[in-house]
């Protein structure tokens, strides 16, 4: 038996070096050939996609997906291979998809991708599907053949949309910017990056969200938080079911509103809360509109009516867009008349200077307490009970 046992370990030990040969048993030599040929393969489909060569790009594999770039201006376009799970001739590859816009990332936007594989008699390995990752957000051209339009201050990229409309949103964008450079200073990229889906679904599919949690919401502005100047641009995402039941005043004011958090980005920490963020936002968008106070909070009008003026600032959980809408409306509307009061009680300036103050600070905890005293010179129970009776006051 001894013998027996001796002669079948040498047997399996032989196999799996037969098939280490063969398919990458053990994750040996095979699997890191592997991994090269398929790193080099999306290193020449980049390299296609970035000389718009469409014979190049299919020799790569499927040719879905390159029409629909055509129109995008790209700076860069990179793929770095994360993960390879292969069986046989087929693979399925993780890799993290790296662009920039060209004239508005200063950094590339990364995402993660999942693409299929397969290899032919000869060895050669070749892209099935390229989509996004698990709980990774589409990019606008995995919804169709993307147009583009570039504003003097702005990039409008749309899918299933007309010209005419995506010149609209450029116009929109390029007097959103200097609006707001004329409230926050020039230390921005002063050039906003718009995407038109197609429908609410589309823009969902943009933000990896169910459609339900952004039905009646006309945009939002994704970006990471204090990146810094050389993070990427930040993309406002429009919703074009609810952006067009607005009219002209009520579209200026959502993509200022938003190109406002595009110019704040670099000073918004985790150390701020939403009613600053928002209601920051929301004043540089009615900055300059001619709306008073009413006609721009009609739901905390009618609450104050009602003799239900608000006792504290919003909490970050009640700008929650799958909650009561009627309560979503009253904290922006508060929101927006906290910085509205900080305007016009301690002037502009002060309002920037507390914003970046706030922004500044290590964490939440003494943020807004401490720039208020700092900034304002006020503690938070006296800008409450002053916020409360200007509230009153504006809404009576």
């Amino acid at each position: 038996m001894a013998g027996r046992t001796r002669v079948s370990q040498a047997a399996v030990a032989a196999l799996c070096l037969l098939l280490a040969a063969l398919v990458g048993c053990g994750g040996g030599p095979a699997v890191d050939a592997a991994r090269a040929e398929v790193q080099s393969l999306l290193d020449r489909r980049a390299e296609a996609v970035l000389a718009r060569d469409a014979a190049a790009y299919a020799r790569t594999g499927t040719r879905d997906g390159f029409d629909n770039l055509r129109a995008v201006p790209l700076a860069d376009w990179s793929y770095r291979l994360t993960d390879l799970d292969r069986t046989g001739d087929r693979a399925t590859a993780a890799a993290d998809l790296r662009y920039r816009v060209d004239g508005h990332d200063r950094s590339p936007v990364v995402t993660a991708r999942t693409l299929s594989l397969s290899r032919d008699r000869d060895g050669h390995w070749s892209v099935e599907s390229d989509r996004p990752a698990e709980k990774s957000g589409q990019q606008l051209w995995d919804q169709g053949r993307a147009q583009a339009v570039r504003g003097e201050r702005s990039l409008v990229l749309g899918v299933g949309q007309s010209e005419r409309v995506l010149r609209d949103y450029a116009e929109l964008a390029d007097r959103a910017v200097p609006a707001v450079t004329d409230a926050w200073g020039a230390e921005w990229a002063r050039s906003v990056v718009v995407l038109v889906p197609e429908t609410l679904e589309g823009m969902a599919g943009l933000l990896g969200s169910p459609p339900s949690s952004y039905r009646g919401i006309a945009a939002v502005t994704t970006g990471a938080t204090g990146g810094g100047p050389r993070a990427p641009a930040d993309r406002v995402i429009v919703n074009p079911d609810a952006f067009g039941l607005l009219g002209d005043s009520g579209r200026q004011v959502v993509l200022t509103h938003e190109t406002a958090h595009v110019a704040t980005r670099a000073h918004t920490s985790a150390a701020t809360p939403l009613w600053l963020s928002e209601g920051y936002a929301d004043w540089a968008g009615y900055r300059g509109a001619g709306r008073d106070p009413a006609e721009a909070a009609p739901e905390l009008a009618q609450a104050v009516g009602r003799g239900e003026v608000p006792d504290a600032l919003p909490e970050d959980d009640d700008f929650g867009f799958t909650g009561d809408a009627e309560g979503l409306a009253r904290a922006y509307e508060s929101s927006w008349l906290a910085c509205r009061m900080i305007a016009d009680r301690w002037g502009e300036e002060r309002l920037g200077a507390f914003y970046r103050a706030v922004g500044a600070h290590e964490g939440r905890e003494g943020a807004v307490e401490d720039a208020m005293r700092g900034e304002l010179g006020v503690s938070p129970e006296e800008f409450t009970l002053r916020w409360r009776d200007f509230v009153r006051d504006a809404l009576r």
